[in-house]
């Protein structure tokens, strides 16, 4: 509670600066869409706060708002619960879509007695990325295994699951590395660009290079930080195989056909991994053995991801941004939002 409650003031103090800031860029503004991530979640009331402000915004203005894509949490505490509610009173929704039918459920158990509507299930739009980033490759005679860290504070913090000390999970890891560089794979080691997580990399990365065989640093390598999101989806678009507890890493390797595997921390993951077919290659880091994950890294390089699978998942996620924009044009007649498929 007390967290909380410090969690909300700063927050609130923040808004105060950025709320006037988001008013001036609503003057151009004639529909909106809420999505982008696991928003409809309750960590300390941070989401809860900021989609209030912001529906209040759009309501003063009179600005419809369109609901895609969202992750959906079951954490909300009561006022959390209370903020959400307040966000959609007299706020006109257009629509409302979330990325797995485990968001939906709690989506209409929490927010249908408000009078919202109810959620329909689509693909998380990141399933697109390779057709707006090109795609990296490079002949090598190895595979090139990528290794996504996350900050264990991070997962401990928003885990469903039993969090691991970081000195177990780092000593994991490096047990890990130490068998993919036995079997002769190349190794690259990288964040999605959070700030903690890329203190995490600096603390562990002596000893993640001291796994490499006689101190050979040759088949293991370090990405610089990602300062924008295509650089981070290029980068694994090259990779033959990614393993990392990132829901939009894995989502980005889904999109170019990169076989993956996924570290489980949260329901988010799990439900991604569902969707795609792909339950099989998940395992949670730090209990698993290294052993156990390195069989499954040798039987998802062999295995591939399934063609036919991979093309009707691509196709229905561009369908679901076409229909969102069907939605926005619809709403006002002003917008010039094509209707055909985005390429």
């Amino acid at each position: 509670m007390v967290r909380q409650s410090l969690a909300s003031i700063i927050l609130r103090q923040t808004l105060r600066q950025i709320v006037p800031v988001w008013r001036k860029r609503l003057a151009s503004i004639d529909v909106a869409v809420a999505g982008g991530g696991n928003l409809f979640s309750d960590a300390d009331l941070n989401f809860p706060l900021k989609i209030d402000a912001a529906c209040k915004l759009l309501r003063d203005a009179g600005i419809p708002v369109s609901v895609f894509a969202v992750g959906v949490s079951d954490n909300w505490s009561q006022k959390g619960e209370a903020l959400f509610h307040r966000a959609f009173a007299g706020t006109r929704l257009l629509e409302a879509s979330v990325r797995d039918t485990r968001s939906a459920d709690v989506w209409n158990r929490r927010l249908g007695r408000c009078g919202v509507p109810s959620a329909r299930v689509v693909h998380d739009p990141g399933l697109l990325v390779a057709a707006h980033v090109p795609q990296i490759r490079m002949e090598r005679t190895t595979p090139r295994i990528g290794l996504g860290l996350t900050n264990p504070i991070t997962l401990r913090y928003h885990a469903d699951e039993q969090a691991i000390r970081e000195a177990d999970l780092t000593s994991w890891y490096v047990e890990l590395v130490r068998g993919c560089l036995a079997r002769g794979w190349q190794v690259n080691v990288f964040t999605n660009g959070s700030s903690e997580d890329d203190a995490y990399l600096a603390r562990i990365r002596p000893a993640l290079a001291a796994a490499a065989p006689s101190g050979d640093e040759s088949q293991i390598a370090f990405s610089p930080r990602f300062r924008r999101p295509s650089e981070l989806a290029a980068h694994i678009s090259g990779l033959d195989l990614l393993m990392a507890h990132r829901l939009h890493a894995n989502i980005a390797a889904y999109s170019y056909a990169v076989p993956h595997i996924g570290f489980t921390w949260d329901a988010k993951v799990k439900s991604f991994f569902g969707g795609v077919g792909r339950e099989k290659y998940l395992c949670t880091a730090g209990l698993e053995t290294p052993s156990t994950v390195l069989a499954l890294a040798e039987r998802c390089l062999q295995e591939g991801i399934d063609p036919a699978r991979h093309a009707r998942i691509v196709a229905e996620a561009r369908a679901d941004v076409a229909t969102l924009a069907t939605v926005l044009r619809t709403s006002c007649g002003r917008m010039s939002v094509p209707l055909g498929a985005p390429s």
